[in-house]
């Protein structure tokens, strides 16, 4: 790992209350790893017995749908312009649920239940090869065993079976 402003080779140095965190001896400044936000949505619609998952072109895995957090943007601004962009249906609804570091990615993702309107369902077909409604049961089955989508979508289908949002 490198300094991002000189270059430098980083070092691991004690930071009181921290631990070892990168340091960089030319900056004599510790480095904290930057990562990335982005949503995680767990679509529904109006009914709330539905989950819309969705297959992207460079996975063959159904997922939840995400999107990266753009400098200036609100986590709520970016769910309703993803959800517009890839689906072409308005979210009229959400409800912040919970967040999980997502390692493979380095991001930190911010979910959230999201009640989409009805409409025709258009997406980018350069970004998505296949997508889907599902009842509760079939959207746990089909989305990868273990992955931030399974444990973002137990935790919201336990909140729609107890209410609604």
């Amino acid at each position: 790992m490198h300094c991002p402003k000189c270059g430098n080779k980083l070092v691991l140095k004690f930071c009181e209350n921290e631990g070892l965190v990168p340091y960089c001896e030319v900056c004599e400044k510790f480095k904290f790893p930057p990562f990335s936000t982005a949503v995680s949505m767990v679509v529904v619609n109006k009914t709330q017995d539905k989950i819309l998952i969705a297959k992207h072109t460079k996975n063959n895995d159904f997922l939840l749908f995400a999107g990266y957090i753009k400098k200036g943007e609100s986590a709520e601004k970016t769910l309703v312009r993803e959800i517009k962009e890839e689906t072409g249906l308005n979210a009229v609804k959400y409800k912040y649920m919970s967040s999980k570091y997502h390692e493979p990615r380095n991001v930190l993702m911010l979910n959230f239940i999201v009640v989409v309107s009805d409409g025709e369902i258009v997406f980018n077909e350069d970004e998505i090869s296949e997508i889907k409604w599902c009842g509760f049961d079939e959207a746990l089955q089909t989305v990868s065993r273990d992955s931030t989508a399974e444990f973002f979508l137990q935790n919201a289908i336990a909140e729609l079976k107890k209410n609604k949002i």
